[in-house]
């Protein structure tokens, strides 16, 4: 038997609660206390803000900024890799993938670092949406609040806000400038990261400094972290941009003698010294030596007890990485052998093109980056970096990052990312500097 709506709204009204309502002069306002329960978690709450975009925000859009604040440079991805995500997509593949990547891509990855390090197994890999992306697993993978984190800063200020996301007491050992390179304290290291330290954060080579860590340094700081049960995650995104010459890793399988240059090169890597089942996480990404930044492609190479849950983790962060992206990966890692040695060089024209140029002007402290995109360096009489970067935008056109941005200790530095297709922009650069200098 049919009821119409008014009876059957009737037999239930009882048993619900009624909502309470608000007197009139009250509906457009929420109690104060109720304004207090809309704020995020107090760690999400209390992240510092970009101060790299807080200067670019101040410059984006002027035609006459030369603007060298963001960690990319300015050259669209090979076509190479561009084709292979197009046809991808003309062939449907839009669907999900596996939550550790595509079998093709891991086993190329492999393939790729084994040419580079000892073999590392395909199993090891696991393909994330961005380097940034397989930092914050790793971090979730190996971090509860209230563990202490050791970072070796100044650095890209994702390292310490991701631990601190997650609760984690984060403790920061300073690289020491010397002449305008900056180095390790080895002995402060030690002193900081003890039994209680649950996870030491290293990137080398080094956003912003372009300090990069010896072989000999990454063998004593394993050994100590050895001693003391300490994790390391070590983000070596930018190895491959490295300018000096390369030592061929013990255990590589190359004619080349075993003190002898890397065919493509690459910097040291805890790779080279760790066993696989050390308690070492590594992240790279394709953005930095493939110019792929947009394309949020990275990976993990990860102790193989830590491979299935890693699988879990993506499953409940991205699910997995798209699959048109993933061909691309694919593409970058055939073609690798024309495509990064032509980046690595190009960029040491432009280090080269860079250095000298800020190094003739008065005031100036610089050295030359051993490896990354970077000239790091500081200008005599000005300590607020954020001031100064916001002046030289308004001011002298000229867009870099403040070094306040990756420390307080690199308060007074600016970051100016050389990763130019003409340097004739960075010689541009250096003559607006030097013009508002005189002035």
């Amino acid at each position: 038997m049919s009821r119409d709506p008014a009876t059957v709204s009737a037999w239930f009204a009882p048993s619900l609660p009624s909502a309470p309502r608000c007197p009139p002069a009250a509906r457009c306002s929420a109690p104060e206390h109720a304004k207090e329960t809309v704020k995020m978690r107090e760690a999400i709450h209390n992240l510092e803000a970009s101060k790299i975009r807080e200067v670019a925000n101040a410059g984006i859009g002027r035609a006459d900024v030369l603007a060298f604040w963001f960690g990319e440079g300015d050259e669209v991805t090979p076509e190479p890799i561009r084709q292979a995500a197009i046809a991808s997509l003309q062939q449907g593949e839009t669907f999900y993938a596996h939550n550790l990547g595509l079998p093709e891509l891991r086993e190329a990855v492999a393939r790729y670092m084994s040419g580079l390090h000892p073999a590392i197994d395909a199993a090891r890999i696991a393909i994330t949406s961005g380097g940034v992306s397989a930092l914050m697993l790793a971090m979730q993978a190996l971090v509860d609040a209230g563990d202490e984190v050791v970072a070796v800063t100044p650095v890209w200020p994702n390292l310490t806000a991701q631990p601190a996301i997650l609760g984690a007491r984060v403790r920061c050992v300073s690289l020491v400038p010397k002449a305008g390179q900056w180095t390790l304290d080895l002995d402060a290291l030690r002193a900081t990261v003890t039994p209680a330290t649950k996870l030491l954060v290293l990137n080398a080579p080094n956003n912003p400094t372009g300090w990069t860590l010896t072989r000999a340094e990454q063998q004593e700081i394993l050994d100590h972290c050895r001693r003391t049960g300490t994790w390391i995650l070590a983000d070596e995104v930018y190895e491959r941009l490295y300018f000096e010459p390369s030592p061929t890793p013990s255990g590589l399988k190359q004619d080349a003698p075993s003190d002898g240059p890397v065919p493509n090169g690459c910097a040291p890597s805890f790779l080279d010294v760790a066993a696989p089942d050390d308690r070492l996480v590594v992240v790279h990404s394709f953005s930095k030596s493939f110019l792929m930044t947009g394309w949020r492609l990275g990976w993990l190479v990860l102790p193989p007890a830590l491979v299935e849950g890693m699988g879990k983790l993506i499953e409940f962060n991205t699910s997995c990485t798209s699959v048109f992206t993933q061909r691309a990966g694919i593409a970058a890692l055939a073609h690798s052998a024309e495509i990064t040695p032509r980046v690595v060089a190009h960029l040491k024209t432009c280090r080269d093109t860079l250095i000298p140029l800020l190094a003739e002007l008065p005031g100036v402290q610089v050295a030359p980056a051993r490896g990354g995109m970077y000239a790091f360096f500081r200008l005599e009489g000005f300590d607020d970096s954020l001031a100064l970067a916001k002046r030289l935008v308004a001011e002298a056109g000229l867009g870099l990052a403040p070094g306040s941005a990756f420390a307080p200790e690199a308060q007074g530095w600016l970051r100016w990312c050389f990763a130019s297709k003409d340097p004739g922009r960075l010689v541009e650069g250096v003559s607006r500097l030097k013009r508002w200098l005189a002035q």
